[in-house]
């Protein structure tokens, strides 16, 4: 049993934190301010194109996709350091492509989808969006309603979906719907790429979210789809919808990782500085058993995360162990964090720090993806399963 990454697996960290201290910590001071503003969530267009051309010439593009398309197709086990890393920044920036939808792609395209769709996501020429959640049917797949019909050789969707990121900006929107009610979930769902501007996809508002973040709600109304545009077979799309969705689990626990870390850091190196009562935090037991309690947790998450992605490596069923991180790790950082906000005192509380950005971010993760409370049900409901 191995619990080191490989040499070159902890090079790539190495690499992409230097790139994050280097990069894009240098620019979270304007992040900081922007947002205070009210202007969102975002570097500015100069400045992604700036982290583009440097992340590109690092060899950071492409990381975990396909080699026959231009990637390095790395191992989820690698892609946990890398985004721990990530983690660490409050900067918004992505490394190209956004690993969820590419891994969804990769599994599902025909040759003509490869060329038209997954070629240049790889390449960093387009970018994605899904649509999966409803104003009905949030974390529960099985009750969506957006039908996609037959006519002829292509396919009329109608519906409503929520929560959709980058919807508006998008070049292409990976919808899923029903294609036969009676089976559901269970072979009557699919997916379909959905180009921008299609007429139909209708971009119906843009919804504030904490943070400075931002989803929007879209309405299909007698969207037409080219039939070529199915992605995978009719009726099984769950499948590669779950595999989107672990792998973002997967990315969430690393950047939790990632931020409680950060959290820890700036509790370890503020605590002596600061005098209460004449002695330093650093003396208070308050202080040292937060210190104690974070550096085990985040030691947990860590070890826990590692294992489910080398267990995904090879090719085991990790469906379990996926919700299992995901809950926690995403539950510890949003711990951590607030114990460093508390730390801090009135300053933890102000937007000059990264530590309510960080707050926020969390926040958000213990719903996105599946709600904390829903993955461990999903871990008692297989434990109790195999019981009987």
């Amino acid at each position: 049993m191995d619990f080191a990454l490989s040499d070159e697996h902890r090079m790539l960290k190495e690499l992409v934190a230097r790139f994050v201290q280097d990069e894009l910590m240098p620019l979270e001071a304007g992040v900081l301010a922007r947002e205070a503003d009210g202007k969102g969530l975002g570097i500015g267009a100069a400045d992604n194109a700036r982290l583009d051309e440097v992340s590109k010439s690092l060899g950071l593009w492409g990381l975990d996709a396909p080699e026959d398309v231009g990637g390095v197709d790395l191992p989820a086990v690698a892609m946990v350091g890398v985004n721990e890393e990530l983690g660490k920044t409050i900067t918004p920036y992505t490394l190209p492509p956004d690993s969820p939808n590419l891994r969804m792609l990769a599994a599902t395209v025909n040759e003509r989808q490869r060329e038209a769709y997954l070629a240049p996501y790889v390449r960093g020429e387009t970018i994605s969006a899904i649509g999966i959640s409803e104003p009905g049917a949030g974390a529960d797949p099985a009750g969506m309603l957006t039908r996609a019909d037959r006519d002829g050789d292509d396919w009329v969707i109608n519906g409503r979906k929520i929560w959709i990121t980058r919807a508006e900006e998008a070049d292409f929107t990976i919808l899923m719907a029903v294609t036969n009610k009676e089976k559901g979930a269970r072979g009557g769902m699919s997916a379909f790429l959905v180009d921008k501007g299609t007429p139909g996809f209708n971009v119906l508002r843009k919804i504030p979210m904490i943070g400075g973040q931002a989803t929007y709600e879209v309405a299909l109304e007698d969207c037409r789809v080219e039939g070529w545009k199915l992605l995978g077979e009719e009726g099984n799309g769950f499948a590669p919808m779950q595999l989107r969705l672990g792998t973002r689990r997967i990315e969430m626990a690393s950047w939790s990782i990632g931020m409680a870390q950060r959290a820890l850091d700036m509790i370890c190196e503020y605590a002596p500085q600061r005098k209460t009562f004449g002695l330093p935090l650093s003396e208070r037991q308050a202080i040292q058993w937060w210190v104690a309690d974070a550096a085990t947790r985040i030691h947990a998450a860590r070890l826990m995360t590692y294992d489910c992605a080398w267990k995904l490596d090879q090719g085991r069923d990790v469906r379990v162990e996926i919700s299992m991180i995901k809950g926690y790790a995403t539950e510890m950082a949003w711990e951590v964090v607030d114990r460093a906000m508390q730390t801090f005192g009135a300053m933890g509380m102000t937007k000059e720090l990264p530590l309510q950005l960080m707050a926020n971010r969390l926040r958000t993760m213990r719903i996105y993806d599946g709600p904390t409370e829903v993955h461990k049900w999903v871990v008692a409901r297989n434990l109790m399963g195999s019981r009987r």
